[in-house]
């Protein structure tokens, strides 16, 4: 991604999350604040583009609903852009409050984009610092979204800006008020855009300083990423729109090689959600398209 775009996968995140706090039901994730930071003109565009490029998503689809737009939308969103970003803060989010209900005091959103935890929590205000580190230009795409919806950005949340690609600072951290204490990391709809490499020296490099016990969440995708289709072709249409977009998937992994680079970093799985059980949690019992992502998984691992 070029450091001087704001990230366009964060932007259609959030539309995901926003289309499923307005229209779904039963909630896996309610954003309810992610509407607010999408204008009116760039949701209606966002879903106008969507069903005319039904024909890339599902050429079947594109038949049978050919009078049915709403339909049309709402299988897009559902069977390809809302089922990870759902699920997976959902997940990170029920982790992240019961870290928070055993005395956690520090958060940081690696990749925040336009993550809405702080403003959907005002009473963790006094009880929590969140540091969102993301990218220059995309911190200033959200400050803006952010004032322009009328949200004060409370004492508690800080901006950190950075290229953690390329350099990990704790420094640029500390001098936001970061301590070094146990602290929970997040790392969503990030790993897949780095190297394996880039992967294991973010993992490492953060858990360096912070004490046992910190922990982080994150998703990756496995060995299976490249070659596997997903229903409706969605695994690979969704690689097909990270490389259109400027910020093509670069890894993938197998259970074994990401128990190995946590363990270099000195990190134990306390729990791995496998894309079967990630369905079981979040999506069993539906009437609806959604359902769990093939190849996607979420990990909670806990330095000893």
């Amino acid at each position: 991604m070029n450091p001087n775009e704001s990230s366009l996968t964060s932007f259609i995140s959030a539309f995901g999350r926003a289309y499923h706090s307005k229209y779904d039901t039963p909630k896996i994730f309610d954003d309810f604040v992610a509407i607010d930071l999408i204008s009116k003109k760039e949701f209606s565009d966002i879903s106008e583009n969507m069903i005319k490029g039904i024909q890339f998503f599902n050429e079947d689809i594109a038949k049978a609903f050919q009078n049915q737009p709403e339909e049309i939308l709402k299988w897009i969103t559902q069977v390809q852009l809302s089922p990870t970003p759902l699920a997976r803060a959902a997940y990170c989010e029920k982790v992240l409050l019961n870290e928070i209900m055993l005395g956690l005091k520090q958060y940081v959103i690696l990749g925040a984009g336009l993550d809405t935890f702080c403003f959907r929590h005002p009473e963790l205000k006094n009880r929590l610092e969140i540091f969102e580190i993301d990218y220059p230009a995309t911190q200033e795409f959200k400050k803006k979204r952010l004032d322009h919806a009328n949200f004060k950005i409370p004492s508690n949340l800080h901006f950190v800006s950075m290229d953690f690609t390329h350099m990990f600072s704790f420094q640029d951290l500390i001098d936001e008020g970061f301590d070094n204490k146990k602290t929970f990391f997040s790392f969503l709809g990030v790993s897949y855009y780095l190297t394996k490499e880039e992967n294991s020296s973010l993992i490492n490099n953060l858990f360096a300083k912070v004490p046992s016990g910190s922990s982080i969440v994150f998703d990756y995708a496995d060995e299976k990423l490249f070659e596997e289709k997903g229903m409706s072709n969605r695994v690979k249409n969704m690689v097909k729109m990270a490389s259109a977009s400027g910020e093509p998937m670069k890894s993938c992994f197998t259970y074994y090689e990401i128990e190995k680079m946590l363990q270099n970093s000195g990190l134990l799985i306390y729990e791995h959600l496998s894309p079967a059980r990630i369905n079981d949690f979040f999506f069993s019992d539906r009437k609806d398209y959604l359902s769990a992502f093939e190849t996607i998984h979420y990990v909670h691992a806990v330095k000893e």
